[in-house]
Order: C-alpha cells, then sequence, then structure tokens
C-alpha cells in the first residue's frame, strides 16, 4: 500500500469495504473507477478506458463518468445485476489539506433501487432475506422500500420457501454466508440472479418500528437481516418502512409457480409478456397503486369465505352505481402515487413537483368519500369512513407550494408568495430593487433640498449617494457618511443604503437558500404524516382495485358467484376470462361444469385443438377471479373455496435444469399428488404423453386411480387415451366428457362443446390438415392409420405385463431371463379383416400389409 499515492490508497482502503460492488470514487466533477473495476466498467458501459500513475511502475486502469450523467450508467450497472457503491467529497477541498475525505454514501443495488427506469410504476420492486433452520424451516422477510411495505413469514420446507420466493419475485435477495448454495443455485435458474450477503442479524434499537408486531424469533432474525443489510446500504432514514406485516402461506389459495405460469397469471407462457394474461384482462385501475395491489390480489387468491363476501358485496355495490363509478374513476385518476411519494419523502429526494402530485391527490380525497357516501352503500360508506383526507396537510401544501414548480429544488421560485415573510423581503428587493432606489432618491432630494442629489452604483463602491460640490453647502452636517470625493462631486452611503444594497444584491442567493431551508422544514412535516398518507393509500389502493373489479364485470358480463361448503362446482355458460376478450367480436362457445360429490373427476377426451385445455384453465380461473373478490365469466356460478390449485397443462423443457419434457412433467405431477388435499383442484392435461404408449397410459392411469382413492380433490384430466374411458366403469366418482367435433366433406368442424361421454376419434390427422401439411403425407397418414386399426388391441388393465406379452424395450434387465416368445400372427390377422366393409383401396392396402407379415414369418 506504501507504494501507491496517497489517493490510491485512500480508493483502495474504501474499495475493501464493498469488493461485489463498482465504486463511483468522487474526483472533481467526475467519478472515477480504477483497477478491476475500470476493466469491467469500460466493458460493461463502453467507455474509454484510460491509465494514470498511482505511485508504481505499471501505470493504474481507470475509466470516469461525469457526476451530473452518472445516473444514467448506473442504471445501466444495476439493469444488468452489479451494484454500485457512491463514494463523495466529505470535505471541502478548499478548507483541506492533503488528501480530501471521502467516505460512501449509499449502495445502490438491484433490490434497493428508489429511482430508475427499471422501476415500473405499476409493479413492486421487492428486496428479501432468506433464513434456514438447523429443523429444516426457514424464515422469508421482504420489502419494498419504494413503498415501506414489509413482510414476514414462516415456511417449512426448502421446495416450499423456493416456491415462496419465486412467487414474490425479489429483484436482491439476502443470505447468510453459511447458507445453503444451492438454494442459489436453483433460484438463479429461476431467473433471481442477484444475491448479497448478510451475516449481522442482531436486533437493533432503530428497528423496533418495523419489529413491534412480530413476536416469534425465527420471523424476527429475517427481517433483521434484512434491516441490516437495507441500513448499511441506503444509510440514511428508513422512518417510511411500515410495521412487518407476519403472514401464513396457507392462509390464501396457494398455486406454485409452474401453477402461475400455466394459468397465464400475470404473463403468458409465450413471450412472457402482459398481454393475454389475466392481469392484462383485470387491469382498469386508475392508479399505480392500485395496479400494484391488483397483482398481489391475484398472487394470493382469498381461502375465507366471510372476506371474499366482503369484497363482491362492495363490487354490486359499484356495479349497481354507474354514474358514481365512473365519478370515482374520474377522480381516482388524479391521485398519484401516494405510496412511492412518501417513500421519496422519508428518502430524502422528493421534489416540488412530487408535493404538488401530494397535494392533487389529497384534494380528491373528499370528493371520492362525498361520491362513496352518495352510492348510500353499507360497505361503501364505511370505505369513505375509513378515509384520512390529512386536511392540515393539505392545507400546508397548498399554502406553500406552487402548482408548476420548476423541475428542481436548486431553480428556486417554488414557495408562494405570502408563506414566510422574510422570503417576501428577499423577493421584494430583488424583483423591485431599481424602484426602491428611485424612491429613496425623491425622498433624500426633499429632505435636502438639493434637486440634483442623485443615487448611483458601481461595482467597486456599490450603491452611494452622489452630490455636487456646488450643493454641499446645503448638505446638513452629520447627515451621510463620506465615500468618495471625485473632482466636481462627493460621495456618501447611510446606514439604510448599505443594508439595503446588502439586501438587493445578495436577495437572490439568500432568497434560494431560504426557500431551500424553508423546503426541508415543509418536507419534515410531511415526513411526520407518512404513517397516515401510507393508511390512507391502502384503503384508496383496495377501492381501486375494487371499482376495476365492477367496470371489469360490468363490461364483460360477468356475474357474482355463490360460495358453498359441499364442494359443489356449478358453473353454468362459463366462459375463459382472457380467450374471451381476445377474440373479441367473435362468438365464444360457452360450457357448464358440474361437479358434485358423485363426480370429484372428470375425463375430458377429445381432439387437438378442440378446446380441452381451454376448458380447463376457465375452471380454474373462474375460481381464481371468485376468490379475488371479482364478478366471475359466466351465466351462473356456485363454487366451492379452493385451499391450493395445481396444474400440469402444456409441453417444456426445462433446459437449464437438464430436465425433459416428460420429467418436468412427473415433477408436476408429483408435487400435485403429494400436496394436495380434499379442498384443491386439480388439472391434469395429457399425462404420460412424453414416454411410450404403454408406460404413457399405465402411468396417467395410476394417477387417476391414487387421486381418485386417496386424494379425492376437484380433477380435470384430459388425455388422448382412450382406453381410458373404461375407467368410469370402475372408479365410483369419475365422470367421462368430450369435446365435441363433427366431420364434414372429410375436414373437421370442432364444436368447442363439453358433451356427456367419451370421444369417439381422435381427429388427428384432420387436425394436421389444419396445420396444411402436404396432401400426399396427409394421405399415407390415412393409409398407414388404416392398418394400425385394424391391428388387434392389447386391452389396458392394471396388470403386470405377462411374461409372454411385449409392452416395451426395457433399459433395464429382464429379472427371468425370459425372451418374448415369437408369435404366429398371420392367421389371426386374416381374421380379424372386415372384408364386407372395405373400400378397394382399403383392401388393397391390407391385402399388401398382409402378404408383408407372411414374408417375415417366412424368413
Amino acid at each position: 500500500m506504501k507504494t501507491y499515492t496517497p489517493m490510491i490508497q485512500q480508493y483502495l482502503k474504501i474499495k475493501a469495504e464493498v469488493p461485489d460492488a463498482f465504486l463511483f470514487f468522487r474526483l472533481g466533477d467526475f467519478y472515477e473507477m480504477f483497477f478491476d473495476d475500470a476493466l469491467r466498467a469500460s466493458r460493461e458501459l463502453e467507455i474509454t478506458l484510460t491509465a494514470r500513475d498511482g505511485g508504481v511502475e505499471e501505470k493504474i486502469p481507470m475509466c470516469g463518468v461525469p457526476h451530473h450523467a452518472a445516473s444514467g450508467y448506473i442504471e445501466q450497472l444495476i439493469q444488468k445485476g452489479f451494484k454500485v457503491a457512491i463514494c463523495e467529497q466529505t470535505e471541502d477541498p478548499k478548507q483541506t489539506k492533503g488528501v480530501v475525505k471521502r467516505e460512501i454514501v449509499q449502495m445502490i443495488t438491484p433490490g434497493t433501487v428508489m429511482e430508475s427506469k427499471s422501476l415500473l410504476e405499476r409493479e413492486n420492486h421487492y428486496l428479501a432475506a432468506l433464513t434456514g433452520f438447523q429443523d429444516g424451516s426457514f424464515s422469508i422477510g421482504y420489502l419494498d422500500l419504494t413503498t415501506g411495505e414489509t413482510k414476514v413469514t414462516m415456511i417449512d420446507s426448502v421446495r416450499e420457501a423456493i416456491n415462496e420466493l419465486i412467487n414474490i419475485k425479489p429483484r436482491e435477495i439476502v443470505m447468510a454466508s453459511d447458507e445453503d448454495p444451492a438454494i442459489e443455485k436453483e433460484l438463479k435458474e429461476r431467473d433471481i440472479h442477484s444475491f448479497s450477503v448478510m451475516d449481522d442479524c442482531s436486533k437493533e434499537a432503530s428497528f423496533e418500528p418495523v419489529l413491534k408486531e412480530i413476536k416469534q424469533e425465527k420471523l424476527i432474525i429475517s427481517m433483521c437481516r434484512l434491516l441490516h443489510y437495507v441500513s448499511a446500504t441506503q444509510k440514511r432514514s428508513l422512518d417510511h418502512l411500515q410495521k412487518a406485516a407476519s403472514y401464513q402461506i396457507d392462509a390464501y389459495l396457494r398455486m406454485d409457480p409452474n401453477s402461475k405460469r400455466n394459468l397465464e397469471l400475470s404473463e403468458t407462457i409465450r413471450g412472457n409478456g402482459k398481454k393475454g394474461s389475466l392481469v392484462w384482462l383485470l387491469d382498469e385501475t386508475m392508479t399505480a397503486m392500485g395496479a400494484r395491489m391488483l397483482r398481489r390480489w391475484i398472487d394470493r387468491p382469498l381461502v375465507k369465505t366471510e372476506d371474499i363476501n366482503h369484497r363482491l358485496s362492495i363490487v354490486q355495490g359499484l356495479m349497481d352505481a354507474y354514474f358514481e363509478r365512473e365519478s370515482l374513476r374520474d377522480s381516482l385518476k388524479e391521485v398519484y402515487d401516494l405510496e412511492r411519494l412518501a417513500g421519496r419523502v422519508a428518502f430524502g429526494n422528493v421534489s416540488p413537483r412530487d408535493l404538488v402530485q401530494l397535494k392533487k391527490s389529497l384534494q380528491q380525497v373528499p370528493v371520492v368519500q362525498e361520491t362513496l357516501a352518495e352510492m348510500n352503500h353499507k360497505e361503501s360508506i364505511k370505505l369513505a369512513e375509513s378515509m384520512d383526507p390529512c386536511p392540515e396537510l393539505l392545507q400546508l401544501l397548498q399554502s406553500s407550494i406552487i402548482d408548476q414548480p420548476p423541475l428542481t429544488i436548486k431553480d428556486g421560485n417554488f414557495i408562494k408568495d405570502g408563506f414566510n415573510s422574510e422570503l417576501d423581503q428577499f423577493r421584494d428587493a430583488s424583483r423591485n430593487g431599481k424602484t426602491w432606489i428611485a424612491e429613496l432618491e425623491q425622498k433624500e432630494r426633499k429632505k435636502t433640498g438639493i434637486r440634483s442629489l442623485k443615487i448611483g452604483y458601481n461595482r467597486i463602491f456599490g450603491y452611494y449617494i452622489e452630490i455636487t460640490k456646488a450643493n454641499l453647502g446645503n448638505l446638513q452636517d452629520g447627515l451621510y457618511e463620506r465615500r468618495q470625493t471625485l473632482s466636481n462631486a462627493e460621495r456618501f452611503i447611510t446606514p439604510e443604503l448599505k443594508e439595503k444594497e446588502e439586501l438587493i444584491l445578495q436577495a437572490q442567493e439568500r432568497s434560494t437558500e431560504l426557500e431551500y431551508s424553508l423546503f426541508q422544514e415543509i418536507r419534515e412535516q410531511v415526513k411526520k404524516e407518512i404513517p397516515r398518507l401510507q393508511k390512507l393509500a391502502l384503503v384508496i389502493s383496495q377501492l381501486d382495485v375494487l371499482q376495476c373489479f365492477a367496470t371489469v364485470s360490468e363490461t364483460r358480463h360477468y356475474v357474482k358467484p355463490t360460495f358453498n361448503q359441499d364442494r359443489k362446482i356449478e358453473i353454468t355458460d362459463g366462459r375463459h376470462p382472457v380467450v374471451e376478450k381476445v377474440m373479441d367480436a367473435q362468438e365464444y362457445v360457452p360450457n357448464d361444469c358440474v361437479m358434485h360429490k358423485d363426480c370429484e373427476m372428470l375425463l375430458i377426451t377429445g381432439p387437438n385443438m378442440s378446446g380441452k385445455s381451454t376448458y380447463m384453465r376457465q375452471v380454474a380461473l373462474t375460481a381464481i377471479l371468485g376468490q379475488i373478490g371479482c364478478f366471475v365469466p359466466a351465466a351462473k356460478a356456485n363454487l366451492p373455496v379452493f385451499d391450493r390449485i395445481f396444474t400440469r397443462i402444456g409441453a417444456a423443457d426445462d433446459l437449464v435444469s437438464g430436465q425433459s419434457t416428460f420429467m418436468v412433467e412427473m415433477l408436476e405431477a408429483q408435487h400435485a399428488i403429494a400436496n394436495a388435499t380434499q379442498d384443491s383442484l386439480i388439472l391434469f392435461d395429457e399425462i404420460g404423453r412424453g414416454t411410450s404408449t404403454y408406460d404413457g397410459m399405465a402411468l396417467a392411469q395410476a394417477i387417476i386411480e391414487h387421486v381418485h382413492d386417496h386424494i379425492g380433490a376437484k380433477t380435470l384430466f384430459s388425455t388422448h387415451y382412450h382406453e381410458l374411458v373404461e375407467l368410469s366403469d370402475k372408479l365410483n366418482s369419475l365422470v367421462n366428457v368430450h369435446v365435441a367435433a363433427a366431420e364434414q366433406d372429410g375436414h373437421v368442424v370442432f364444436l368447442h362443446k363439453i358433451k356427456q361421454g367419451p370421444a369417439d376419434k381422435s381427429y388427428g390427422i384432420h387436425v394436421a390438415q389444419l396445420a396444411n401439411l402436404p396432401d400426399k403425407l396427409i394421405n399415407r397418414a390415412n393409409e398407414l392409420l388404416i392398418g394400425f386399426e385394424a391391428k388387434p388391441k392389447t386391452k389396458m388393465t392394471t396388470a403386470v405385463y405377462e411374461d409372454e406379452e411385449i409392452g416395451q424395450l426395457s433399459l433395464f434387465h429382464n429379472p427371468k431371463n425370459k425372451k418374448p416368445k415369437k408369435t404366429n400372427n398371420i392367421q389371426q390377422e386374416i381374421l380379424n379383416l372386415n372384408v364386407l366393409e372395405m373400400t378397394p383401396l382399403e383392401a388393397m392396402n391390407e391385402l399388401y400389409r398382409v402378404q408383408k407379415i407372411a414374408k417375415n414369418e417366412a424368413k
């Protein structure tokens, strides 16, 4: 270290505090980076890499960015998952000998961003902490630094902990240095890339406001880990952090990440976009905080019937009051993001324009309250009464900040006239200085009787009173203080003139300083009201989401669902809400879904593209919509309250984890079977198709039997294995249904209608024809199908294969070392032919096939 220059030594000492972050080291008007930081930053930011002397033989790599443009470069690094430490000069260079003192004033990390383009206003930006314990349990704490929302929960297993973190979608996760690295590895595979270490879990007095309602020691440990990390990185007031709310994951309808993805709740499977998701369908919110709450409600539907009916009651009231609802929407449109405004106030980076937004928002609260009262609806009136319009704060903002302030505090002129008398004097002196000088000149002429007396100004002496030598005899002794003698005049000053001179010359500078001081005082008063603002924001967010439900429900013709304790599903003319909206003017074919005690499972058959998956999804989405408190897309709906929803829909490899489609399918099936209860909803789509026919059919049947006999959950199971429809004869609570299709002129027509009983055929080749495969290929497939269907079929049973039968090629040895017997099939093949029903072409194909079998056996 001693070989380096003092400045580089200082840099290295500070850099040692943040080895995992880029250190933006302030040198004059630039933030500089050195050594490895410079090499990496020059690549990531595409800026010029230079070098400088540092006291050693080789020059030190260096690159830098202007301080006024640093935010853009910092944002680039944060979006790539890096961290940035801001190191500022903490002493005045003019008053310091040697190296100016510097220290880190803030760490910016992916989870602690407060201002960035990547900070989406309609989505939360969470930072989480995970703590594992020796008994296998985990605690998770998370917060949104931009809004102050803080929550904590206990998890029983590592699998559930990982699922919960994936559901939370934190931008950064804080863990202990000795936490199991396999957890980080799996989370990275699930698109969570930023991780940090914090080993300090001690309870500090400053954490008490956040921890006051948390009693369980394990929860406190995770929250303290999180708060230590936030305090260490932000180095400023965090007064806006709310009391940590403890929750249990079983207190909500639970869905694992794969089920949420399969149902496309917040983003589509194809393209990962919002359009086409349930959030896209429902988001008619008027505020950013309402949009964030909508996402949280969709992620965590309710399981208490009383809470669900409370929301539905308010939605009903809003639907019945169209004009009042439209008035509410107009008022909410003028309400800004109170949650993040409060966060910026606490963080110290609020601007005058932010306070104007706060003022305009508070002005709408009495209007909203009045509108809710006009609805004359019990629940709406309660909602209005729970709103705190913060009248004192509104009065302060109305009297202090102008309606159109400049962008930054530095520009000044944002405090209203009349708010502060001293500021008014400065402004009066600055704006009306010349007028005052002219008035003083007239006053002094009248006092002295010297008409030629004038008041002038120069840079050296400032303002002065000038009297010609011819008029000096008329001047009263001691009236003025002599300042300068000229050849034909004398210049004087007075205490009053010097006082005004100082006031005029320094008015602008002192005005700006006083405005900043007044702004800080206003900010501190607003800061004291943060808890009230956060409570108000919560109520307005809830109202916004509920009016959104009412608006969508009326527009899309949804109905209010009812809930039963008998585990009955009674959906009349149900629709898939998103597909219906996407189809727009086209007619959507509705379908019923009725499942009573004698029907725990629907086995759904039918051709590809006929709508089996859509039907299954619409049942799940109807349940979710009902349990978040929204009306549902149906003519009538009577539903049970589900505790969990499991889905196995679609085919997708997990290449990152090295898992095939079939392995993903089996893992999702296992998760459902291991965790489902009688009150769950299970959707299984085409289980078993990722392996050989017999293997897949055997697995599908075994899963159906297990769910039917041992779990009893409401289950929708779609399949192409038509052999499975015979299970309805053996399983009392299984009912066959199919999606209807019809043939017209050799083409298939999908009717998209669910009917009782099994499907009569698959129509797979017809679907291939719809996909415009070549006619020659389609014709050949038809010829092959005729041959395949003519072969004797082996009935699928639950018994194992006999030694003589050939099921599939085994990857393992045959325990009995028996070779399959070679059977003479030619006689049986001929007996199976129904010659009278064959067309000439079919007869020729069969003759060719049988001859080929005979030739093979002759060999």
